[in-house]
C-alpha cells in the first residue's frame, strides 16, 4: 500500500516534542503494533495537555461537512489471519492467546466503563474521536476548513485504523458515547486518560475544537491541573 505524508498547517501546531499527560494521570502506553499508512498529521505540540488544548484552533463545527462511514476503510489486514481491530485486543488485554484464523481468547477491561470482559465479540472498537467528529473538525488552514473529502483513501484508512485512535470497550458504552465530544459524554472511567488522549488525537491531526468542546475540556482540567 502506498504510504502518504499530508501535513496540515505547520503553522497550527509549530512545536515538535512528545506530549505529557496532566499530573497524576498515565498516558496511554504504545501501541504493540502499528500497520497503518500515514494520515494526514500536523506537528505535535510540546508541553502539558492544557498547553495542547491551548494550540488547538476554535472553530465552529462544520456541521455541513459529509460524512459515510464506507468512505473510511475498516480495518486494515496485519498478517496471520488477523487485522488492526484484532490487534487492538491482542494489545490491550491481559492473558490473550491467538487461535487459528486470530481467534482471541483473554479478558479485557473495558476503557469507557472499566467493565471486565472475557468475550472479545462483547467489545467494539471505538475511535477516541470519532469519525463523524472528525468530519465535523477538520483543519482549518489559513482560514479555510480542510474537509476529510479532500483526504486521500489512503488518508482515511490511516485514521480509521490508527491503533493512537482506538480504543476496546463495552458495546453499550459506546453507543452511550455515540459521536459526542467531551462536551456532551465522558467516560464514567478514567476521564482524565480520556481527555488526554481525546486532545492528543486533535494534535495529532491538526482537528480544531469548538468552543463549547474546548471549555469542556479546560473546566476538566482545572481540576486535573496539568
Amino acid at each position: 500500500m502506498a504510504q502518504h505524508t499530508f501535513r496540515f498547517g505547520m503553522a497550527l501546531l509549530g512545536a515538535a516534542a512528545a506530549a505529557l499527560a496532566p499530573a497524576g494521570c498515565e498516558p496511554p502506553p504504545p501501541p504493540a503494533v502499528s500497520t497503518a499508512p500515514t494520515a494526514p498529521v500536523a506537528p505535535p505540540a510540546a508541553g502539558s495537555v492544557a498547553q495542547q488544548l491551548a494550540a488547538l484552533p476554535i472553530a465552529p463545527e462544520d456541521t455541513g461537512a459529509h460524512y459515510d462511514r464506507a468512505e473510511w476503510p475498516h480495518w486494515t489486514e496485519t498478517g496471520q489471519g488477523c487485522d488492526m481491530r484484532d490487534e487492538v485486543l491482542r494489545s490491550s488485554g491481559q492473558g490473550v492467546t491467538v487461535g487459528a484464523d486470530c481467534a482471541l481468547s483473554g479478558q479485557w477491561t473495558s476503557v469507557y466503563d472499566g467493565k471486565v470482559v472475557t468475550d472479545p465479540g462483547d467489545l467494539d472498537i471505538d475511535h477516541i474521536v470519532p469519525l463523524a467528529e472528525v468530519a465535523r473538525s477538520g483543519p482549518v488552514v489559513n482560514g479555510r476548513r480542510v474537509r476529510p473529502g479532500e483526504w486521500t483513501e489512503d488518508q482515511r484508512r490511516a485514521y480509521a485504523n490508527d491503533p493512537e485512535v482506538l480504543v476496546a470497550v463495552t458495546a453499550n458504552s459506546n453507543r452511550s458515547k455515540g459521536d459526542d465530544d467531551p462536551a456532551r459524554w465522558m467516560p464514567s472511567n478514567d476521564p482524565c486518560g480520556y481527555l488526554t488522549r481525546w486532545v492528543a488525537v486533535k494534535t495529532k491531526y491538526g482537528l480544531s475544537v469548538d468552543q463549547l468542546e474546548h471549555d469542556a475540556i479546560a473546566g476538566a482540567l482545572t481540576t486535573r491541573p496539568a
